[in-house]
């Protein structure tokens, strides 16, 4: 069973970065063997990468990567995040991996990822300086 559900995770997400880290290292330290441990991994990562914390955000996203290989939302991010740190060609080959991965187009732009994701008027300006600006560093168009 996992200590934090999914629904609760989402609630964390809402909240500040700063309150959302704790609760999710303390699921990775209680269940360190879980075969969802990759949904821990990219939660942290996506915590401190939006939380400015790029360098740390890519390790943890790099492990979510590892545990979920076939996950879209995963290369995605972590496609941005190499962006930012200036990876130029591993963000396009993450971003790439992204769309291979997905299975209904939701990487052809940013336009169409907003249709598709539910982001919090709290989280959305942080978003807008991390996460949707890798990934037009890394190639995806706005329209």
């Amino acid at each position: 069973m996992r200590p934090i559900s999914s629904c609760r995770l989402c609630k964390l997400l809402s909240r500040s970065i700063e309150e959302t880290i704790p609760p999710v290292e303390q699921a990775i330290r209680l269940s360190p063997r879980d075969p969802d441990i990759g949904f821990w991994y990219q939660a942290l990562g996506r915590a401190h990468f939006i939380g400015g914390r790029t360098d740390e955000g890519v390790v943890l996203l790099e492990k979510a990567r590892g545990a979920n290989p076939m996950q879209s939302w995963v290369r995605a991010w972590l496609a941005s995040a190499y962006a930012l740190e200036g990876k130029s060609e591993r963000a396009a080959t993450g971003l790439a991996e992204a769309r291979r991965l997905s299975s209904n187009d939701r990487y052809a732009s940013i336009a169409r990822l907003n249709s598709r994701g539910v982001w919090s008027a709290k989280a959305r300006p942080q978003l807008e300086t991390t996460y949707f600006a890798g990934l037009r560093k890394a190639g995806m168009p706005d329209d």
